[in-house]
């Protein structure tokens, strides 16, 4: 069975609902996966908008999640957890909600989960989520992609 990476909040290729996006209240989905691979010993979940003017524009980095992990609750918080979360292209650590500039059409975000053949990616504290991508791909195992679209 292929990786599979799953949200109560929206199905693959269908509309994020604004309350997870900049116009709302700005929270990062819940999302669940399975069928991770025989080898994989920690998971990383990136989101990214290859739609944006400037190229691939990154809104998240959540990495460092433990092998037992199979879900990230709504409005996921790394306190008391060994996750780590990378700066996204806002500036800001942790979630940035979708934001397209206005009237440029639906974009599409890309969630990746990656099974990583390591515990720890040993990227430095502060680290943007581009580096975490940068990474991730060696150690990837196996990937799983659900994409939700927005438009302002």
């Amino acid at each position: 069975m292929a990786m599979q990476l799953t949200s109560t909040a929206f199905g693959h290729d269908c509309d994020i609902p604004e309350r997870f996006t900049c116009n709302g209240a700005n929270i990062s989905p819940q999302l669940a996966w399975s069928g991770a691979p025989a080898g994989t010993r920690s998971f990383a979940v990136v989101c990214s908008d290859p739609d944006a003017p400037s190229g691939i524009w990154y809104h998240w980095a959540a990495f460092d999640i433990p092998v037992g992990t199979r879900e990230l609750a709504e409005n996921h918080s790394p306190k008391g957890t060994r996750v780590r979360q990378a700066i996204n292209d806002f500036g800001r650590p942790g979630y940035g909600g979708p934001c397209p500039p206005r009237g440029h059409g639906s974009h599409h975000y890309h969630f990746t989960l990656y099974a990583l053949d390591i515990e720890h990616l040993g990227v430095a504290v502060g680290a943007q989520c581009r580096d975490v991508v940068k990474a991730a791909k060696p150690h990837a195992i196996a990937t799983a992609n659900l994409v939700g679209l927005y438009a302002r």
